[in-house]
């Protein structure tokens, strides 16, 4: 399978993540699930992780390797609202997996910082957007992040699948984790050089589900 191809060029890479390959496989399926069942992709964390957290859902709502022109019906639905305009947007939008970057709002987030606690920024996007089918992916290098337990926290109890992304201790935060992905270190920039390789392999084996 396509999937185990991409997981041995993971590995191939970055020799040290062979302790990690199954839960990424294990990641990616549940996202691929959430997905089929109409679900979305909710994400945080912290400083550079936050980044991450961003960068995840810019994989996801556009091409990554593959193309993904929207379906026809779309394409021709926007040329009876629009005629030529129409036909200049449907041969450039692309196919999107949905997924939200609950560090991108922030009005929100400083209105829940100041209005509520800022330890729950995420944790009350999750009361807002979650759903039962959708998958929080919540990313800290020390699994030891409190807005990001709480997020997890919050998303177990409405019924989301939660897959964390952390250093090897995989901290306090992955007793709240249907699927943890520790990678093998503990020092925070290790711990990140190694998320990115990660989640790039998450997003290609998801595309490639998809988009052919």
């Amino acid at each position: 399978m396509k999937e185990e191809y991409i997981l041995s060029e993971l590995v191939g890479r970055y020799p040290a993540l062979e302790s990690c390959k199954d839960d990424v496989r294990e990641a990616s399926l549940k996202i691929i699930d959430c997905y089929l069942k109409g679900g979305k992709l909710l994400v945080c964390g912290n400083g550079g992780s936050c980044s991450d957290a961003d960068h995840i859902v810019s994989e996801l709502m556009k091409s990554f390797e593959k193309k993904r022109p929207v379906d026809k019906a779309l394409q021709d639905s926007l040329a009876s609202v629009s005629g030529e305009r129409g036909n200049w947007i449907a041969d450039r939008l692309q196919n999107a997996l949905p997924a939200i970057s609950l560090n991108a709002h922030t009005a929100l987030y400083s209105a829940i910082s100041n209005d509520i606690d800022a330890s729950l920024v995420f944790a009350q996007q999750v009361v807002g957007y979650g759903q039962a089918d959708d998958v929080l992916f919540a990313i800290s290098t020390s699994g030891n992040s409190g807005n990001v337990i709480d997020a997890a926290i919050t998303a177990r109890a409405k019924g989301l699948l939660v897959i964390g992304l952390t250093g090897e201790s995989g901290g306090r935060m992955k007793e709240y984790c249907d699927v943890v992905i520790t990678v093998p270190s503990s020092n925070t920039p290790e711990v990140q050089e190694f998320h990115l390789p990660v989640y790039h392999t998450i997003c290609r084996i998801i595309e490639e589900r998809f988009f052919q």
